[in-house]
């Protein structure tokens, strides 16, 4: 038996709803991107007097640049310990939060807090708290004999670094994994409790599967705001130093053209981390969620 079509009575009124979310991709996505794609295409003077069409020269220089692949290297490395470590936590914080019996109202209010913090505010706060010169937790690890200066540690300035934009992202993860959690039936997990399965088991055969949904959801955000939401972070604490240690592509795209007013291939760094990202999501879409189970 066909199913009978469904018409909608208004032929306009849909364009008319659609119209301001177009308007907005428009506007703010394709014509910056646009842009950007155009630009990278020519060789620009500081004041944007005179322009010289390049075609590909602006790309081989970028991608020539032993610089750019230190920069790739560092976003590589930067991003994968930040999704992990704010994946892991925001689960981990919200199993704990779950289990309380009093108090978990206010515990998941103080948890999300920190999501409301603007990324350049976040990072001052981590810079004031381990600055070597006057950060409480500086001073800490200096009376345990600990040499912290990440002013001149590239890799001190990287952990920093790692843990004030795993930290901003902590709030947003767990707020989707209580959200997961409380849609698990709760049968299911006082069924597993009565065969003998413990806390551990029930959680990874049980729990864990079924918050696959958003574990994905939440994996592909967090790439994404590893890649580009980062910028404040990074520029408020350590500026893209010791030496280029945490210099991240999208910081790169900042410093040769809003500093360095080299236009051209600014413009085609970020044409290569918008392919880079689309690149990495499709990847996600097209391997890791075969695993993911919806139901």
């Amino acid at each position: 038996m066909a199913r009978p079509r469904v018409t909608f009575p208004n032929r306009i009124l849909p364009y008319l709803l659609l119209a301001p979310q177009v308007a907005i991709t428009l506007v703010f996505f394709y014509w910056p991107a646009s842009q950007a794609l155009y630009t990278s295409t020519l060789r620009e003077d500081a004041f944007g007097l005179a322009q010289e069409f390049v075609g590909l020269d602006n790309f081989r220089r970028v991608l020539g640049d032993p610089n750019y692949i230190n920069s790739l290297q560092v976003t590589g490395i930067f991003s994968v310990f930040t999704v992990a470590v704010a994946l892991g936590l925001g689960l981990l914080f919200a199993v704990m939060a779950e289990k309380l019996v009093r108090g978990r109202g206010f515990v998941r209010t103080l948890m999300i807090w920190p999501y409301a913090v603007a990324p350049a505010i976040a990072g001052m706060l981590w810079l004031f708290m381990f600055n070597p010169a006057m950060g409480s937790f500086a001073y800490m690890a200096r009376t345990a004999g600990y040499n912290w200066d990440p002013l001149l540690n590239g890799s001190q300035a990287m952990i920093l670094v790692i843990a004030a934009a795993a930290w901003k992202q902590i709030s947003y993860n767990f707020l989707f994994f209580v959200a997961g959690l409380q849609a698990i039936p709760k049968s299911l997990i006082e069924a597993a409790a009565i065969d003998g399965a413990g806390e551990t088991k029930r959680f990874w055969t049980i729990i864990f599967p079924l918050l696959a949904p958003t574990t994905f959801f939440l994996l592909v955000v967090n790439t994404v705001y590893a890649f580009f939401d980062t910028f404040g972070i990074i520029h408020a604490v350590t500026g893209g130093g010791p030496g280029k240690a945490t210099e991240t592509l999208v910081y790169k795209v900042y410093n040769d053209g809003f500093v360095n007013l080299n236009f051209g291939q600014s413009a085609a760094q970020s044409v290569i981390l918008m392919v880079i990202v689309i690149a990495l999501t499709a990847i996600q879409f097209r391997y890791v969620e075969r695993k993911v189970h919806y139901g």
